[in-house]
C-alpha cells in the first residue's frame, strides 16, 4: 500500500495509466552471490525467452547510469542490444549521483547504479523515451529495475566499494500484467476490471 515515499509518484496517482496506491512489487535479492554479469542475462532471458514471458525484444529499451560502462558492455556485447536501445541517464536531479539510474537511501550508506528495462506500448500511446521531455507519458513503461548496490558512500562523499556487491531486482506485477494482457493501462487488467465491476454493482451504478 503506497502511503509515502516519492512525492512525485504520489502526485501522479489517478493521472497516468501506471500509478496507483495499491500495487504488488515482485523482486529478488542477491547478497554477494551474483552481480551484473549474471543479473542482466537473467533479466533478458525471463522477459524475452519463449520459456518465460516471451516479450517482443524489439519493443524493449534499457537505461543505465551514465558512467556504468560495465552494464553497457553486458547489454551491448553479451545481450546484443544496439547503441540506440541503451540510454545513459546522468545526474538529472541536480546533484552528483542524483539520477533516475542511481539508487541511494540517503546521503550516506549503500548505493549504486541501476539498469532499467522499458517496454514500448506503441505509437498509439503518447509519451517519449526515458531522458526525453516526453518521458512521463505512458508509451514507454519501466517494467524491470536492477539496482547494483556496489558502494558505501561516506560522509565526505567517498564511494567505498562494498566487499559483497549485491543486486536488488524489482518488477511491478500490474505493469507486466498489462503487457501480457495486451492493454495499455493498469486499470484495464483483469484484477482491476473485476474490482471496479464489483464496486459498481454494489453501488448500483454504471462502471464508467
Amino acid at each position: 500500500m503506497r502511503a509515502g515515499g516519492n512525492h512525485k509518484d504520489l502526485d501522479n496517482v489517478g493521472y497516468t495509466a501506471r500509478h496507483h496506491t495499491f500495487f504488488e512489487m515482485l523482486g529478488n535479492f542477491s547478497f554477494g552471490d551474483y552481480f551484473k554479469e549474471q543479473a542482466i542475462p537473467f533479466v533478458w532471458e525471463f522477459l524475452t525467452s519463449k520459456d518465460w514471458l516471451g516479450l517482443d525484444a524489439d519493443r524493449l529499451y534499457v537505461t543505465i547510469y551514465h558512467t556504468d560502462d560495465e552494464a553497457y558492455d553486458i547489454w551491448h556485447n553479451t545481450i546484443g542490444l544496439s547503441d540506440d536501445r541503451i540510454i545513459r541517464i546522468g545526474d538529472n536531479k541536480g546533484a552528483p549521483y542524483a539520477s533516475d539510474n542511481f539508487w541511494a537511501m540517503g546521503d550516506t550508506g549503500p548505493c549504486g547504479p541501476c539498469t532499467e528495462v522499458f517496454y514500448d506500448h506503441g505509437v498509439d500511446v503518447a509519451g517519449g523515451l526515458p531522458g526525453t521531455p516526453e518521458e512521463d507519458g505512458d508509451r514507454y513503461i519501466e517494467v524491470w529495475n536492477c539496482v547494483f548496490m556496489q558502494f558505501n558512500r561516506l560522509p565526505d562523499g567517498t564511494m567505498q566499494p562494498l566487499p559483497a556487491p549485491s543486486v536488488d531486482t524489482g518488477m511491478g506485477l500490474e505493469r507486466i500484467s498489462a503487457i501480457m494482457q495486451g492493454v495499455h493501462s493498469h486499470y484495464e487488467i483483469d484484477l482491476f476490471v473485476s474490482l471496479m465491476a464489483a464496486a459498481a454493482d454494489l453501488l448500483g451504478i454504471n462502471n464508467e
